[in-house]
Parts: structure tokens; sequence; C-alpha cells
């Protein structure tokens, strides 16, 4: 599996305190597993965005199905690929 980033803003989000936009994520969780994704980090950020999350997918389409489950909870995600510094030396030499 590979390794994605995503800045995450709540945008559309309905909450009434901190406590339930960060338990939006136990929900997002379980909505991964069922595309073959597995959330593996989450933190709160102070600043623009709202949190930066790690999590790990097969493929493109996967990415995609986890930013629908996201957004369907108000949520709106830049990903990114994540690679490994060992491996991002290689990339850089082909």
């Amino acid at each position: 599996m590979q390794t994605w980033v995503a800045l995450v803003e709540a945008v559309d989000a309905e909450f009434q305190n901190l406590q339930e936009l960060a338990s939006l994520w136990g929900d997002i969780s379980l909505e991964l597993e069922d595309v073959d994704a597995e959330l593996e980090d989450t933190y709160a950020l102070l600043g623009r965005y709202d949190f930066l999350v790690v999590f790990e997918a097969p493929d493109r389409e996967t990415v995609f199905e986890v930013s629908t489950a996201a957004a369907r909870h108000g949520l709106d995600m830049d990903t990114m690929e994540g690679v490994p510094i060992e491996e991002f030396g290689a990339l850089v030499g082909e």
C-alpha cells in the first residue's frame, strides 16, 4: 500500500465543539475500511487547515473514495502521495 498525506479543512462539518469535530475521524475510519484504506495518523492543526491526516491506500481510485467519504462529513481534503525518503532518492536518480 502507498502512503498518502492530506491537509483537511472543516468546511461544511456540523459540530457543537472540538470533541465532536475530532470524533468525525472515528466515523470516517470505519468508512475507509470498506474501501481498503487505513487511517494511520491524524493531527489537529492550528492555522489554515484543521487536520493533517496520514493514511494508506492501494491506488488513486481508493484515495478518491477516501476524499469522497471525508466530503460526506463536511471535510475538504488536499491529498498528496507520500514517498519515503529512501525511495525518493531513487526517483531523483531516474
